[in-house]
């Protein structure tokens, strides 16, 4: 198994990405984006694919933003709708009403869990000292990291609500993993982000952070904890060798026990 390091004699803080990276809530996702997208799609074109257009169109980016995103791919255009319409409604709010209403049934019936290898790894960096903060472009953000029952963990949460009370842009743009560092109290360089989603990891790139951390084998079609399927993947981690990334300070991962923490945030003297 390959190790790479974590060093937090220059890192101080660890930005999370949450679906895919803290709780397994990938595969309920893409599930309600094929159910809603599929009876949409029906005489229009081809069925939603639950890996390939996830991954490329939808997977870590603000929900209506997905959808305008994956529509566009098919060519095919849909007024933008109202929060007023009925979901399932052939516009881009109804789209997204029908795609919230079906994920969050799944979380009511099934609950959500986080990744074991996740919280292992917020354990050691909280117990050296280092900061930890989620971001999620999910209006349920804060509501799914307290469902996995590790909202302790973090010092910081910064969701979809915030996202909308701020005027941030979602990813690829880094403004709200910047945000959360701000929260932090701490400049860009010094903080290291750890996702998967393709968006979210172009954000890192972009948001000047110390270290990228990219989180492979957590797609859809992959297996539990991180564990990849008899599928060959195409999300990050999944290419050959998965060595370190192209990126400056970046690393790939195929399951984040192949972090290694090392050193110590020492506390701010008074």
């Amino acid at each position: 198994m390959n190790v790479h390091v974590i060093d937090l004699t220059a890192i101080s803080a660890v930005v999370f990405d949450t679906d895919g990276v803290v709780t397994d809530t990938a595969r309920g996702h893409a599930a309600a984006w094929k159910h809603v997208f599929d009876v949409f799609l029906r005489g229009r074109s081809a069925p939603f694919d639950i890996r390939d257009d996830y991954l490329r169109h939808v997977d870590g980016r603000p929900r209506l933003d997905g959808i305008r995103t994956f529509l566009a791919a098919r060519g095919i255009t849909v007024p933008e709708g109202s929060p007023d319409d009925e979901p399932g409604a052939p516009t881009v709010h109804g789209l997204g009403l029908a795609k919230d209403r079906s994920f969050m049934a799944q979380v009511d019936k099934y609950g959500v869990a986080a990744f074991p290898a996740t919280v292992a790894l917020l354990h050691e960096l909280r117990r050296r000292g280092a900061r930890t903060a989620a971001v999620s472009a999910s209006m349920h953000g804060r509501r799914l990291v307290g469902s996995a029952g590790v909202a302790h963990l973090f010092d910081e949460l910064v969701d979809g609500n915030d996202a909308a009370l701020l005027n941030l842009p979602g990813t690829p743009d880094p403004a709200l993993f910047l945000e959360a560092a701000r929260r932090l109290d701490l400049p860009a360089p010094k903080v290291a982000v750890v996702a998967s989603a393709l968006p979210t990891l172009e954000a890192g790139r972009k948001g000047g952070f110390g270290v990228v951390v990219a989180v492979g084998g957590r797609g859809p079609g992959d297996g539990p904890d991180g564990e990849p399927s008899d599928e060959p993947g195409d999300g990050p981690g999944d290419g050959p060798g998965d060595g370190p990334g192209d990126g400056p300070g970046e690393v790939v991962v195929s399951d984040l026990g192949e972090l290694e923490v090392r050193g110590r945030v020492l506390p701010l003297r008074a």
